[in-house]
């Protein structure tokens, strides 16, 4: 996203995003697109939609704000919304550790957001964080959602289907803005676009189809847990890429994972 940045704009990152994972998927799309599954089409609908490319568009406007490593860090709060909407939304039962752990996890968050900008204040971090926040409570909805609904559904279908329903509503979108001319006028456009292209099809396309088998496989909250791990990979990512990573970083890291880690606690 941050490279992809250095020449399109916020949306048209994310609608590149959603319309390359769709034209990578498409050709598969025969296969897997069946009259039967139309009954089902709400849930494809809600997954494409609240999973894939609402927070597209949330993560890529938080990215003009905050830095990377500090939007995968808040990314760890996923499986706290999936507890909470999983509670009031499908009526799944909660414990009290559970409740103390999504209190941690969100003053973790806020302490993160407190740092700002590569450890310095700054007025639009709380916008970009809260976009993040945003983000994570629609990643819940959605992991809710395919449990629900399209637990019986083949990973790959459910991927298909979802991204058969977005992709063309993205490519769309993206068509009426000034990609072309971006494309063709911009010295690093063909570069950045090469960037958008693997975050697409290796973040978009290929690990939604892993994510999905792990929901189905292993539940909700587990397979949300995954993001014990992507604090850890932003913060390697970023301090490659020259952001600054401070020790206060990794104390609030750790008080978000303590929070997420309550939650999972049997």
């Amino acid at each position: 996203m941050k490279r992809g940045l250095d020449t399109y704009s916020s949306d048209q990152v994310a609608a590149l995003r959603i319309f390359i994972a769709f034209l990578f998927l498409l050709p598969i799309s025969y296969r897997h697109i069946k009259k039967n599954l139309f009954q089902h089409f709400s849930g494809f609908a809600g997954m494409g939609i609240f999973g894939n490319l609402i927070p597209a568009f949330l993560f890529t406007k938080a990215e003009t704000m905050i830095s990377s490593a500090l939007t995968g860090m808040l990314n760890s709060l996923t499986p706290v919304f999936a507890l909470v909407l999983g509670l009031f939304i499908f009526k799944q039962k909660v414990r009290t550790l559970q409740v103390i752990g999504i209190a941690v996890g969100l003053g973790g968050a806020i302490g993160l957001l407190s740092l700002g900008k590569d450890g310095v204040n700054n007025g639009n971090v709380f916008v970009g964080g809260g976009l993040v926040v945003l983000a994570t409570f629609f990643y819940g909805l959605s992991v809710n959602i395919i449990k629900a609904k399209l637990s019986g559904i083949n990973a790959i279908t459910s991927t298909v289907f979802a991204m058969c329903i977005i992709g063309p509503i993205a490519g769309v979108y993206l068509f009426t803005t000034d990609f072309i001319h971006r494309l063709n006028t911009m010295p690093h456009a063909l570069e950045s676009l090469g960037y958008i292209c693997i975050l697409a099809i290796l973040g978009t396309a290929l690990s939604v189809m892993v994510f999905n088998v792990l929901i189905k496989e292993a539940g909700v909250l587990f397979a949300s847990s995954v993001t014990y791990l992507i604090p850890v990979v932003a913060m390697m990512w970023g301090a490659f890429d020259g952001e600054a990573i401070t020790f206060v970083h990794g104390i609030f890291i750790l008080v978000i994972l303590s929070g997420v880690w309550l939650v999972n606690k049997k």
